[in-house]
């Protein structure tokens, strides 16, 4: 990336030019959000069993997910990027809290009981890691020097370390990719890409005997031969395979799906809807949603593009582009290419927190699209 693209614009005497209307929204976001979200809940439907209960809960937290995106949105980016450190050292705060006072469930320790509800900090740290990051490093000298790479990778980092004690490896992924994107597009020089390329091969082995656990690294051998345990290890993506190949090219109808209506299909409304989507609808269903993903991320580019400031610029992209790896994560370990690691499919999986979360970083989006520009 050219210097010149991080040459910072000032404003001038007169200001910033305001739009007129009321609401800081981008219409075309909005829509596609919507269609998402239609879409996600007709699937839950039958994925959950027909269960009304969680077809209404899931809205719940849709409504409160688009009231938190409209709110956000009608902060200017400024105000972000200066609340940015306090945002992230209370989400690290809260990573640590939840290593001592944390609520468990089903092996994992990850959520905070705060009486009415629960709160899982490690989907904040999705949002805080690359407001963080794009603010540091748009105050410094771009192309980012060393130091200012490695404390960006330090603040990157440390939270991923405490987010996979819990153990959490497909949101640690996740929060590692945005911490990733943010100093990638800063403009990170050739040398340090390929610096990172041999320092994550030569991590591998002590990464497998000393930070994976026994089931995580079963997850992996499982990758490779799923045939070796079918009533065990294998089960989840034995069925979901099925699931995807018999839905055909035009599905087997909505609520009709063998697999998961006969419960074969383990977490069919979370981790698995996918499987869901395309046993009833088919390959005709799957594009589809790919479509509207491909429409939303292309529009959060465009956003990015026409940002007005560095750290808006930096935090579009990487909302941007982590919101793809969101994606091709769920898709990738639901169909056997990469190893299950408990990742939701944005908009369509139920789950309170990373819809609210999702709709916040939107929301950032929304707030740097309708940015005033300086005259």
């Amino acid at each position: 990336m050219h210097r010149d693209d991080f040459v910072r614009q000032l404003s001038s005497p007169g200001g910033d030019r305001r739009p007129s209307r009321v609401l800081h929204i981008d219409i075309p976001l909005l829509l596609l959000l919507l269609v998402l979200c239609g879409i996600g809940l007709t699937v839950l439907y039958s994925a959950s069993g027909q269960s009304i209960f969680y077809v209404k809960r899931q809205a719940t937290f849709m409504l409160a997910g688009l009231f938190a995106m409209l709110v956000m949105a009608q902060f200017k980016p400024r105000f972000w990027e200066r609340g940015s450190t306090l945002i992230y050292l209370g989400g690290l705060l809260s990573l640590v809290a939840v290593l001592f006072f944390g609520v468990g469930a089903k092996g994992a320790q990850r959520w905070l009981d705060m009486g009415f509800t629960r709160f899982q900090p490690s989907e904040l740290m999705k949002i805080a890691v690359p407001m963080m990051v794009s603010a540091y490093l748009s105050k410094r000298y771009l192309p980012p020097r060393f130091k200012h790479v490695f404390v960006a990778t330090l603040a990157t980092l440390l939270p991923v370390f405490l987010v996979a004690r819990q153990p959490d490896l497909g949101t640690s992924l996740i929060i590692f990719s945005s911490g990733f994107f943010a100093i990638f597009l800063s403009g990170l020089g050739k040398r340090y890409l390929v610096a990172t390329v041999l320092i994550a091969v030569a991590a591998i082995p002590t990464l497998w005997f000393y930070v994976l656990l026994d089931y995580q690294k079963q997850r992996v051998l499982t990758l490779l031969n799923p045939g070796e345990d079918k009533l065990g290890a294998g089960w989840n993506i034995i069925q979901s395979t099925t699931a995807i190949g018999s839905g055909g090219w035009s599905g087997k109808g909505w609520t009709q799906g063998t697999q998961s209506q006969l419960n074969f299909l383990p977490e069919s409304h979370t981790d698995f809807i996918i499987a869901v989507l395309a046993e009833e609808f088919g390959l005709i269903g799957v594009l589809s949603l790919l479509l509207v993903y491909l429409l939303l991320i292309g529009r959060c580019m465009v956003i990015a593009l026409n940002a007005h400031t560095i750290f808006s610029r930096l935090v579009a992209g990487t909302l941007s582009l982590t919101f793809f790896v969101y994606i091709f994560v769920n898709m990738g370990m639901v169909s056997g290419i990469l190893p299950v690691v408990g990742a939701p499919l944005p908009f369509i999986s139920y789950g309170g927190s990373a819809i609210v979360t999702l709709f916040s970083g939107f929301g950032i989006l929304m707030a740097i699209s309708t940015e005033p520009k300086r005259i």
